[in-house]
């Protein structure tokens, strides 16, 4: 009976309006074509996060947040444009003044509270918080770019945003979050204007042709699969907790060329260890470790942090679970550091030709089986992002995307050097995880 109770509360997520944002000021029409470094992603779902304020005054922080909207896409006027492609396949990003811009919706579920939504198991109830479930970034020809949903809790607000993945990555995502929070905090202009030319950092015209599935809307069903084993759960790192993690990795650095393990690495290994234990692999069973590199400072020549699109790629790195686990650390570590040392520009031009010479259409459940992938980057601002009433009490990922080893790297809310790890895992796998002594010894 409780699966019905939970779909019954979580029906309570009521929509009460919708309406659309568009620059404030006439632009023409604009098109930039999508690049190598995009189309990895066209046939992933949106990328979506939740972010959720304290305080009363919905209507008033909702006309603020439509007010900056309509400003700050002046300048990242490509979320409101939409998909397109030419006889060719060849897609791009393309906007003019009579199309219909972001999505904003407004919701209510005053039954839920701002404590609610920061506990560190997952709740279903996020899944109605967040617009865009399911859906693939192809459908972008059709659907916005960017849906908000604005969600007035019985003490805050919950800001639900869907970003279209071929149009933007991590560091583009924030760099638009801040701007648009600077814009409502009353600054005249935002301090960092987007780089939107992508062809400057690759401008070949790459004929990607997506087979009917991708595109059909069918995507909504073939996810469910994917969620319905999963638990996802916030493993909360404090300062001292990572302190720890990387001093203990760092006493023992290998010989033969290894430098001293980053905040990144050593967390890195930390996390593909314990999870790998937990699944219980067999010594000989394989196990993938893949993150997504920023290029922005790995391309040449290189890009400047404002360039504003995707410019990342996946590294990936395998082992035994074997060896795995009866090495110590560095071992694992050694391997993470080499595949970021050695992803040089050179590596990066060889696997775009790669692409460019037999495109691929990857689905985000193609990592690879018994895989730790991490997404996000404890480096993004996300509890920087005030948009006048203060910082966000918390962070979180949606459903989409979501597979069985999925990580997000989020910053600590009480700063310095703590880190959120989000992890989606099988149900048994994560029971295993949270009784491990070992693992969350250094969590808060």
């Amino acid at each position: 009976m409780a699966p019905e109770k939970e779909e019954e509360e979580i029906m309570r997520v009521k929509i009460t309006g919708k309406c659309r944002v568009k620059p404030n000021k006439k632009l023409g029409r604009r098109e930039c074509q999508l690049v190598t470094f995009d189309l990895p992603y066209i046939a992933f779902q949106y990328n979506q996060k939740l972010m959720v304020y304290k305080g009363d005054e919905y209507e008033d922080r909702v006309g603020k947040l439509k007010d900056g909207l309509g400003v700050v896409l002046e300048d990242f006027y490509q979320l409101a444009g939409k998909l397109a492609k030419d006889e060719d396949w060849v897609f791009r990003v393309e906007y003019d003044d009579d199309m219909e811009g972001v999505e904003v919706l407004e919701a209510k579920a005053e039954w839920i509270g701002v404590e609610d939504l920061t506990v560190e198991e997952g709740t279903s109830t996020l899944k109605e918080l967040i617009p865009s479930n399911g859906i693939l970034n192809s459908e972008g020809h059709h659907r916005p770019l960017l849906s908000v949903q604005l969600t007035k809790l019985k003490d805050g607000l919950a800001m639900g945003l869907a970003f279209n993945h071929a149009i933007l990555d991590g560091t583009s995502t924030w760099h638009f979050m801040s701007s648009w929070a600077q814009i409502c905090s009353g600054l005249p202009s935002i301090s960092l204007l987007p780089f939107l030319d992508r062809t400057k950092v690759r401008n070949t015209k790459v004929k990607f042709q997506l087979s009917p599935p991708d595109q059909n809307g069918s995507s909504t069903d073939d996810a469910k699969p994917v969620y319905q084993p999963l638990r996802e759960r916030v493993f909360k790192f404090s300062e001292s907790g990572i302190d720890k993690i990387k001093s203990e990795i760092n006493s023992n650095i290998p010989s033969g060329g290894s430098k001293p393990f980053s905040t990144f690495q050593s967390l890195a290994v930390h996390i593909w260890r314990h999870v790998t234990q937990a699944r219980q692999l067999k010594p000989e069973d394989y196990t993938v470790f893949t993150f997504f590199a920023d290029c922005r400072k790995r391309v040449d020549p290189p890009m400047p942090e404002s360039y504003f699109g995707n410019l990342i790629q996946a590294i990936f790195t395998v082992t035994a679970a074997g060896l795995l686990s009866m090495n110590p650390p560095e071992f694992g570590a050694s391997m993470i550091q080499k595949a970021i040392e050695t992803h040089d520009a050179k590596a990066i031009e060889e696997r775009n030709k790669q692409f460019e010479s037999a495109p691929k259409v990857y689905q985000f459940k193609d990592a690879g089986v018994n895989c730790v992938a991490v997404g996000s980057s404890p480096r993004f601002p996300v509890y920087e992002v005030d948009f006048g009433w203060g910082k966000p009490e918390t962070v979180r990922s949606g459903i989409n995307n979501k597979f069985d080893g999925m990580v997000y790297l989020y910053p600590g809310k009480s700063g310095g050097r703590s880190i959120d790890v989000e992890i989606s895992l099988e149900a048994g796998a994560m029971e295993r995880l949270e009784k491990d002594k070992e693992f969350v010894l250094e969590v808060n």
